[in-house]
């Protein structure tokens, strides 16, 4: 069997275990290099960019987003 077909067909049929797979692996090299509190920081911007990406995609304007997250108070 082709290996091409074989890493499509488990695509198809497995996405949600390969992405957790490889999710997981890439989590726990991260922690054992950079520690814990590193990694965490890391997904921590690595979620608000993906945050402000799907706003972006979504068309909001991103100035509407930073009042939203920014306190009135913060902003000069």
């Amino acid at each position: 069997m082709d290996i091409k077909i074989l890493l499509e067909e488990a695509w198809h049929n497995h996405r949600g275990k390969l992405v957790g797979t490889i999710l997981g692996i890439i989590i726990g090299i991260s922690i054992l290099l950079f520690g814990f509190f590193k990694t965490l920081f890391i997904m921590i911007c690595g979620l608000i960019g993906l945050f402000v990406g799907k706003r972006v995609d979504e068309k909001d304007n991103l100035m509407d987003i930073v009042e939203k997250i920014i306190p009135p108070g913060f902003r000069r």
